[in-house]
């Protein structure tokens, strides 16, 4: 199986102050940009709107891109340890039906950490965390693969957007590890 890592540079002609966000609604990462991107190139298709459908909660959610009848490309952003743990065992299992997978220690997202939107006795302040993620929907999208220094890096570095240097630098292949047992294994 071949896992793409996906490089977004930051650096660009922003001036401080200014803020940009990746194409989501909220702050949590990257997965819709990626879901859209891997649409738009692999199946020509151009997904505006992404649906995410709850599974056992709803910080373990799934998202997919159908094509003539068939799934093509399944997407899952699974949030808190708890959602992590099942995931992992899926994996082990050889049940995981995944291409990407969106993962985040917090329940709730990175809006949702500790240091965040809670309440003076630990709980979350949901009325702050809807504002804050309103704030933050409101902020302007830009793009990765329109920024001109990404391109430039592309082009005078990587040798090309479909290079023998980006295959080395951003992608890489896995496949499963043999398991030793030893007391220090952590069981998942």
């Amino acid at each position: 199986v071949d896992l793409i890592f996906c490089c977004f540079l930051r650096f660009d002609d922003i001036k401080e102050g200014d803020v940009v966000r990746h194409d989501g609604k909220r702050s949590d990462g990257y997965l819709e940009h990626i879901f859209k991107h891997a649409a738009k190139e692999l199946f020509g298709m151009d997904v505006k709107e992404i649906t995410y459908k709850a599974l056992k909660n709803k910080d373990f959610q799934e998202v997919t891109l159908e094509k003539d009848g068939e799934t093509v490309l399944r997407f899952a952003a699974a949030y808190g340890f708890r959602n992590i743990q099942n995931m992992v065992l899926k994996l082990k299992k050889g049940k995981f039906l995944y291409h990407f997978v969106e993962v985040l220690a917090c329940p709730g997202g990175c809006l949702n950490g500790k240091g965040q939107a809670q309440t003076e006795d630990g709980k979350p302040d949901r009325a702050l965390l809807a504002q804050m993620e309103e704030v933050y929907a409101a902020i302007p999208v830009r793009l990765p693969e329109t920024n001109l220094h990404v391109q430039k890096v592309y082009q005078d570095w990587l040798e090309g957007m479909d290079s023998e240097k980006v295959q080395e630098a951003l992608h890489t292949t896995y496949s499963a590890v043999n398991q030793t047992t030893s007391s220090l294994d952590i069981k998942w």
